[in-house]
């Protein structure tokens, strides 16, 4: 079992930065993919960026490469997400998801957070 919780998000301007946290809680955490999903009003939700259990491998989507990071800190049961030069389609709401695979697939993770809303505005 892994329980998860987001924060950080917020209200942003267009080209600025945001840090999402997600603190995890179980005994399974450090052997867990982690990965990072977005879904916008109207839209399906999507896949931002994934981690693996050790933090030696990720996946980031196209849309988001070059901007967005993700990073963990197993000794802190804590995964990140470093958002930069944000854009008003970046706007959604952040959700953390773990799981067994590293996997850019939605319905691979089994644990997911409640999310974190971020909003970029123009």
């Amino acid at each position: 079992q892994v329980q998860l919780v987001e924060s950080g998000g917020e209200l942003v301007q267009a080209g600025g930065s945001l840090r999402l946290s997600c603190a995890a809680s179980g005994r399974s955490f450090s052997r867990a993919a982690m990965g990072w999903f977005r879904q916008a009003p109207g839209k399906e939700r999507e896949f931002v960026v994934a981690i693996s259990w050790s933090g030696g491998y990720t996946y980031t989507a196209d849309s988001v490469k070059g901007r967005f990071t993700i990073s963990r800190d197993n000794a802190k049961r804590t995964v990140y997400l470093q958002m930069n030069s944000l854009k008003p389609e970046d706007t959604a709401v952040y959700y953390c998801a773990a799981g067994d695979l590293l996997t850019r697939n939605s319905h691979d993770y089994t644990y997911w957070g409640q999310g974190t809303q971020v909003t970029v505005s123009s």
